[in-house]
């Protein structure tokens, strides 16, 4: 993929998409960390707490960029991301985050919170990324920023227009399926067949979309226990 192709940018604005979805709750996490702090302390906890979280997430993605390229992973990979992307759908996110008492301990929880709720994210964009560490940095460069300074906005979006997360489940489905006929492996026998590449990209799109809106219409009426 050359940098600044249009492969570079459909790659670009998935990993923007899914950095999106995925992530636009962490902020809720990093305001709850640091919510007993003073006041002056608040915003040294959040910038620090963020920009510690955003550096392990961007060497872990760069690694896992790394890591996809081995036999086998790419396919392991892209059935992980089809359960990440049905989880997506019908999955309500808990935000059970002990406050930190001390900037510091704010400063640490923020990290590890973010850390361990940011490993599907991590696949999800290695996965986007095609191999290109280019598309991480930039995917990043641009979403880490709104992420942060318009997660308020982002929540209440999706909040108001659920098909946005329908958008972003697609988004996950279609990098799945990319990674599946990706794979090494499989490779060959995917290119010489194309009708059954895209069939199966849009059918994984069309079965995770499908299960995750039924899934969710059973869970809306079944009454509260």
């Amino acid at each position: 993929m050359d940098l600044f192709s249009p492969e570079f940018y459909v790659a670009l604005l998935s990993v923007i998409i899914i950095d999106l979805v995925l992530a636009g709750d962490n902020a809720i996490v990093i305001g709850m960390a640091a919510r007993n702090l003073p006041k002056h302390q608040q915003k040294k906890a959040i910038f620090w707490g963020t920009f510690g979280a955003i550096v392990i997430r961007t060497v872990f993605t760069i690694a896992f960029v790394q890591l996809l390229q081995l036999p086998g992973l790419l396919l392991v990979g892209g059935l992980l991301l089809i359960w990440i992307s049905y989880k997506l759908l019908v999955e309500e996110k808990k935000h059970d985050v002990k406050e930190g008492k001390s900037l510091w301990s704010a400063i640490r929880t923020i990290i590890i919170a973010d850390t361990v709720m940011g490993l599907d994210n991590v696949l999800a964009v290695a996965g986007a990324a095609h191999n290109n560490v280019w598309v991480v940095i930039f995917g990043l460069l641009v979403s880490i920023p709104i992420m942060i300074w318009g997660s308020t906005i982002i929540l209440r979006l999706v909040e108001r227009y659920p098909v946005i997360i329908y958008i972003g489940a697609g988004v996950l489905a279609w990098t799945a399926g990319k990674m599946i006929v990706g794979e090494k492996f499989l490779k060959g026998f995917f290119e010489d067949r194309p009708l059954i590449k895209w069939g199966l990209e849009i059918a994984l799109i069309i079965a995770v979309l499908v299960a995750g809106r039924l899934k969710k219409r059973k869970q809306e009426t079944q009454p509260a226990a």
